[in-house]
């Protein structure tokens, strides 16, 4: 409740930062001016009514001994009209609560919890070797590599979901070339969507790439980042699920260093998820290669050999993808209902407490 409530309370006052009332607009303009009509037609009825109704002393005044005016005024009297001023405050932002009032075009720098991934899965031939796995693979606990890093993918991506973060996540598919198949987004529902269709069977048969250049990923990603104008931000990072055996150092003219030097000079580290069943590091595969890339970014590698390494490597990715983006948020039509909502109840909850709960407010001046 009260993490609510903080919530809740550092989202108005943003919003009140940003707010303005030179571009404010109304839904129901009419219906606040009837309301004021209203208002001010009961106010003068009420009036007439006092003037008209007779008044006999002993009846409708109160008397009270002489003695009193002996006693020097106190200072705070005045303070017994909070409860009034408090009720005539909260009426004009009531009437303007009942407008429906939004701001056109709103332009917010915002700053949440999160990274900006870029997940990478490697679906060469070479991931269909087995890779046992009792809980990620939900089907049969033994299937080719490809679906148990999928499920593997998928749960990184719950657990961003789970946890504080709003991050934005890209996912790239790839063998001899890379493939962007779900651009930079904070629909994690999306997102996961994705992963549920390169994870299918047959889609996974008639991918067209068969061989595995992991630097093509890495250049894909890297163009991702540069493409939405996000190379140079704080809060990059890239995650890889690969087996890793590719020996390939030069895509398209470009040296694997050349390609991570982005990444390096921007400090976007990469986390490398080396997913080949029962084979420890150096075994086969050019682990030294890739660890010794991989820690020029300040990423880390992962020897995930089985299925307790490759869940460990999940989980030690998410509690380190720590941080915060900035990001400019564009907003058509922002209701304000809530700030005006919010300040007139106040005000008559303010005005109610105060005049039942507290004695001095019921005091005659």
């Amino acid at each position: 409740m009260v993490a609510t409530l903080k919530a809740m309370a550092g989202s108005l006052a943003a919003e009140w930062q940003v707010f303005g009332f030179d571009g404010l607009q109304f839904w129901h303009r009419d219906t606040a001016r009837l309301a004021l009509v209203a208002l001010g037609a009961s106010a003068v009825i009420l009036l007439l009514l006092r003037a008209a109704l007779g008044r006999t002393p002993g009846r409708h005044y109160l008397a009270v001994p002489a003695l009193l005016r002996l006693a020097p005024p106190s200072r705070l009297a005045w303070t017994r009209h909070l409860p009034l001023l408090l009720f005539v405050l909260g009426l004009p932002a009531a009437v303007l609560a009942l407008a429906d009032p939004y701001s056109a075009l709103v332009v917010e720098d915002v700053t949440y919890p999160g990274r900006r991934i870029s997940l990478m899965i490697d679906a060469s031939d070479s991931m269909q070797t087995a890779f046992r796995a009792e809980t990620l693979n939900t089907r049969n606990d033994v299937q080719p590599a490809f679906f148990t890093t999928v499920a593997a993918a998928e749960r990184f991506v719950q657990l961003r979901r789970q946890g504080k973060y709003r991050d934005l996540m890209a996912l790239v598919e790839f063998g001899n070339r890379a493939y962007v198949i779900t651009p930079f987004t904070s629909d994690y529902d999306n997102l996961l969507l994705s992963m549920a269709l390169i994870g299918d069977p047959v889609e996974f048969s008639m991918f067209p790439d068969s061989g595995t250049v992991i630097a093509s990923a890495l250049e894909e990603s890297i163009e991702i980042f540069r493409a939405f104008n996000y190379l140079e931000a704080s809060g990059n990072l890239m995650v890889i699920f690969t087996d890793g055996e590719d020996t390939t150092s030069i895509v398209h003219g470009r040296s694997l260093d050349d390609i991570l030097k982005s990444a390096v000079d921007n400090q976007i580290p990469l986390f490398f998820v080396r997913t080949n069943y029962n084979k420890s590091f150096g075994e086969g595969i050019p682990d030294a290669k890739w660890q010794a890339a991989v820690e020029r970014t300040g990423g880390r590698y992962y020897v995930a050999k089985d299925e307790s390494s490759l869940i460990a490597a999940v989980e030690d990715i998410d509690r380190e993808a720590v941080g915060a983006i900035s990001t400019r948020q564009y907003t058509n039509q922002q209701p304000r209902f809530p700030l005006f909502a919010l300040l007139a109840a106040a005000s008559w909850i303010g005005a109610a407490g105060l005049k039942l709960a507290t004695p001095w407010f019921g005091r005659l001046p």
